[in-house]
């Protein structure tokens, strides 16, 4: 069983840089010379592995220089030099210089550190079209039948096999054209157990290509499910015809995590961490990963030990990410967001409008209650009617005042069911709860459990009855959040017969209401819309205060639903220990929360998060919009009854400095 050693990173991260230096053509001496001081100042910043781009000793235009001697024999003995001079650095190094092999000339990957060259990787595929005539001077290493070179006086080891193995940490590289044909040797290396793949590149600008390369990157990260380091040839490369910009990106998993300035006339490093353990835990899941293996893998992964310092054995509080840590990860930013929105609505209407039309269902049946969950319920079944053509008279918006109603969410209930054309019913819960007191012999001056969950259940059977009356679907209205934490009474308002919110989380809900308000209505539904985003989250299940305000705030009750839907994702998503989360929520809330408030309520979230599944066991039907997803047909299979004593003890030994 794979089993992350926390003693060699802290938390799965190791520091990663792309390196573009600055170049004279043909000058090796002053080009290792700006290699060294890069790497100087990497080993400074803490950086453990490090690219540098293709042919950097050299520089990549030498074009017909490639053939003179002098040039080739001083770029393998400043090589060398280079290696000598940065073996006191506690860092590992890919730079690219061409390379005498046997009768070939290589354009090589050379990866070292501490005074020892660990191994060359070849280039595979020579790009030979239009700007480029590599043929012209190198040969493809597929077609060199070795397994080791010589640089200098000893021998190395040799071939796109390769790995250079740090603890859990495993290397792999190509170079440029390699990462643009259909299969990468970056996907043979990542099925071999690279987890971080080096790009040594010089891909030169031009129109639409940055936009295509980042986007290859972001993929080839992704389908790797690796982190991908990329560095290519920048300012100093010959312009006689081409223009290098300088790139340095760094990407995982499909998202880019730092990027340099593009044609910077300056020296680059770009530095951010790559998340091995997340890496490894998506690798574990995703069972088709290593599917095909044994057919494609001709030979095996030549594994080569490295030896860089141990980020793990630093002080925790002076271990800091460069990488960003979102504190709502359900939530995008700029244009994304506005995009994300639209799709997400998308798909709700979609999967609603397909179960009323298998359904034959006449009405859809929804109870509205003024907050925010409601109400996109509520705005979906609009748009799904609309889309499907039928009379928005069809959808009957029940609102159902009790005991905890107040007068705003009253009135923006009835507001909003008029405001969009939908008919209104008003059955009062009151008299039916007092009575169902009396029956069962409650005090209805007891505000517990009981007298509040009475409530939710008198709702969800007037819907229920209403829609067999109606011949009407019950639209479920509650969130991804609430079924995380249970914050919904078991067969009330935690049952319906389509749930479409089932996979929004609390934190996105309101952006949701917010893009429809803005796109879709009009001025007096916009105007209740926004009032509803800015009524303070209660399921109104307590009497109000004496100025008739909300009294029961649920986030008082259960905890912030953003540091909630913060542990939802990374719990869920990479299956984090408390610890880990607990590092990075630090990070992200820096400044809003203190350490106590985010372990408190990480304590809150993995208790209720066991203790309540049940509920999950049994949900009704809806539609996964995103990553995260709790249906028990799907995403998430767990036992009622799993015991969450390791988890918790593992938060009670978290420290609160």
């Amino acid at each position: 069983m794979w089993q992350f050693n926390q003693e060699s990173m802290k938390y799965g991260f190791v520091r990663v840089a792309a390196a573009v230096p600055d170049v004279h053509i043909a000058d090796c001496n002053y080009n290792i010379k700006q290699i060294e001081n890069l790497l100087h100042e990497a080993c400074a910043k803490q950086v453990q592995f490090v690219v540098f781009p293709e042919l950097s000793v050299t520089g990549y235009t030498c074009m017909d220089l490639f053939s003179q001697q002098t040039l080739l024999i001083n770029a393998e003995k400043c090589l060398l030099e280079l290696v000598k001079r940065t073996a006191g650095l506690n860092i590992i190094a890919a730079v690219g210089a061409p390379l005498r092999v046997g009768n070939r000339l290589i354009n090589a990957a050379i990866v070292f550190g501490n005074g020892e060259i660990y191994g060359v990787v070849p280039k595979i595929h020579l790009p030979n079209y239009k700007e480029f005539q590599e043929l012209r001077w190198f040969s493809s290493g597929a077609d060199v039948p070795v397994n080791e070179c010589s640089i200098g006086t000893k021998k190395v080891p040799f071939g796109n096999n390769l790995l250079f193995c740090y603890k859990e940490v495993k290397i792999g590289v190509e170079l440029c054209e390699d990462l643009w044909v259909p299969v990468p040797p970056s996907s043979l290396l990542a099925m071999r157990g690279a987890n971080i793949i080096l790009n040594l590149s010089a891909s030169n600008e031009s129109i639409g290509k940055h936009t295509y390369l980042r986007q290859l990157i972001s993929q080839q990260s992704a389908r790797c499910i690796a982190g991908y380091v990329y560095a290519s040839a920048g300012f100093g490369e010959s312009s006689t015809d081409l223009v290098f910009a300088g790139n340095g990106i760094i990407a995982e998993n499909g998202n880019i995590l730092s990027e340099s300035p593009r044609f910077s006339m300056k020296e680059q490093l770009v530095i951010s961490e790559i998340d091995i353990e997340n890496l490894q835990s998506d690798r574990l899941r995703t069972t088709s990963f290593m599917r095909m293996s044994a057919d494609l893998l001709k030979n095996q992964a030549i594994e080569i030990p490295v030896n860089t310092y141990s980020l793990g054995q630093l002080d925790e509080n002076k271990f800091t990410l460069n990488r960003p840590i979102q504190p709502y990860p359900f939530i995008p930013s700029g244009k994304e967001l506005i995009g994300r929105c639209e799709e997400i609505l998308q798909i709700q209407v979609s999967g609603l409008a397909k179960r009323v039309i298998h359904t034959h269902s006449q009405t859809a049946v929804i109870g509205i209650s003024g907050g925010l969950d409601s109400t996109l319920a509520l705005l979906v079944t609009v748009m799904a009617f609309d889309a499907l053509q039928l009379p928005r008279k069809q959808i009957i918006g029940i609102t159902m005042p009790g005991f905890g109603t107040t007068g705003r969410t009253y009135n923006n209930a009835v507001s909003l069911i008029k405001s969009l054309g939908v008919t209104l019913k008003e059955i009062s819960i009151k008299e039916a709860c007092l009575q169902h007191f009396q029956d069962i012999g409650h005090d209805q001056e007891k505000h517990d459990v009981t007298y509040e969950n009475s409530q939710a259940r008198e709702r969800t059977q007037i819907l229920m009855d209403v829609a067999n009356q109606e011949n009407g679907l019950v639209i479920g209205t509650g969130d991804l959040s609430e079924l995380a934490l249970g914050w919904a009474t078991y067969n009330g308002d935690h049952m319906s017969m389509y749930g479409v919110n089932g996979s929004i989380p609390k934190t996105l809900v309101k952006y949701l209401v917010n893009w429809v308000a803005e796109n879709k209505m009009d001025e007096n539904s916009r105007k209740t819309l926004m009032d509803i985003i800015n009524t303070p989250i209660s399921p109104e299940l307590i009497p109000a205060d004496e100025q008739g305000n909300i009294r029961q705030k649920t986030e008082d009750l259960v905890g912030p639903y953003e540091l909630h839907d913060f542990y939802l994702y990374h719990f869920i998503r990479f299956g984090m220990s408390p610890s880990k989360i607990y590092f990075l929520a630090r990070k992200a809330f820096a400044g809003k929360y203190d350490n106590e408030t985010i372990r408190k309520w990480l304590r809150t979230f993995i208790r209720r998060f066991f203790q309540q599944q049940f509920k999950r066991s049994c949900l009704p039907d809806g539609p996964k919009v995103g990553s995260i997803s709790l249906s028990p047909r799907g995403d998430w299979r767990m036992p009622s009854d799993a015991m969450s004593t390791m988890w918790l003890e593992e938060i009670d030994g978290l420290p609160n400095t």
